[in-house]
């Protein structure tokens, strides 16, 4: 199953799917200015949807482009439902 996307907050670089159990999240962090700070790029994380544990931050973050961003959650996603 492959991940679907949508924006979840109008004003905000802030992309969000949930599948299988999992939410993940794409965030746009930039060094300068207004919104999330760190190193410029899409930054993914997941969590499971239920049990109140906190986000994890996938590895390779940050990316350069959303597509690679959300190809690491889809990447993410079958390792963990791979797992099951």
């Amino acid at each position: 199953m492959s991940l679907e996307f949508h924006r979840a907050v109008e004003d905000m670089e802030i992309w969000s799917a949930t599948g299988d159990g999992f939410s993940f999240v794409i965030t746009y962090e930039s060094p300068v200015g207004a919104g999330f700070h760190g190193r410029a790029g899409y930054v993914a994380s997941w969590r499971p949807l239920y049990g109140g544990n906190g986000a994890i931050k996938i590895g390779g973050s940050a990316f350069l482009t959303l597509a690679e961003a959300e190809n690491a959650c889809n990447t993410m996603l079958g390792h963990l439902t791979g797992c099951r």
